[in-house]
């Protein structure tokens, strides 16, 4: 029985598993196995006797993340695989996020506000900013805050890079800053997060607290990706 699941394997399969050490990208079309090889490299290495404490595994959905570590179950066992840190990256940086947001002013139990808490706010933000609405369409507004907070333009950055702002007022919203600014202070008195605040802020918690970044980088010695080149730049 003892390595039998690496039988399920071909030889490219199989070297990208073997690989223990070192980087690796993985560059295989549609249906030719990378989950699988994914799944198969998380249970090898726990097999040559990587805690799983020390494995993040970060996949694009929910879904991937729950019947890749049932697999790795069916290798290691459950007891074992229950120890990973996998999931997707808003789910991880959550977790990481409860444990360490009050360095960054949060509770730990800070609420998570979907696309519709926020669409909700920054229409009411609009609406006491006597704002045009055919110009201010909500909407819109929240997927421009969600492009700057993917590319860690915050609120301050906004306000040191000329060209964002001149192509806000180029498109007849030379108010997005304003409204920018006063979202991201109401999430914050409000102890909330949005979806791309999971992101941003994690890399704002590693970047200004470099004993918070250390305990990470010492806890996860392997790192997997699934789905690499959908990555956006905050993930990156």
């Amino acid at each position: 029985m003892l390595h039998s699941y690496l039988d399920e394997l071909n030889e490219p399969q199989k070297e990208a598993v073997l690989q223990k050490e070192g980087p690796m990208i993985i560059i295989a079309g549609a249906g030719s196995g990378k989950t699988r090889v994914l799944t198969y490299r998380i249970a090898h290495l726990m097999k040559e006797g990587v805690d799983p404490f020390n494995i993040l595994a970060l996949t694009f959905t929910n879904k991937a993340a729950r019947e890749m570590k049932n697999r790795i179950a069916g290798v290691v066992g459950p007891s074992e695989a229950k120890n990973l840190w996998m999931g997707t990256f808003h789910s991880v940086f959550a977790r990481i996020l409860r444990s360490e947001g009050e360095k960054l002013g949060y509770p730990s139990n800070f609420t998570i506000y979907d696309t519709q808490d926020s669409v909700r706010l920054i229409s009411s933000i609009i609406k006491e900013m006597q704002l045009e609405k055919d110009k201010y369409k909500p909407k819109q507004v929240l997927g421009r805050i969600s492009q700057f907070k993917n590319s860690l333009i915050t609120v301050r950055a906004y306000y040191q890079n000329p060209e964002i702002i001149e192509a806000d007022k180029v498109s007849g919203r030379p108010q997005i800053g304003t409204i920018y600014k006063e979202y991201v202070d109401r999430c914050f008195k409000a102890g909330a997060m949005d979806f791309d605040d999971l992101l941003l802020r994690t890399n704002e918690l590693l970047t200004r607290f470099p004993e918070v970044l250390a305990k990470y980088q010492d806890r996860f010695r392997y790192i997997l990706v699934d789905e690499y080149q959908d990555t956006n730049h905050s993930q990156y």
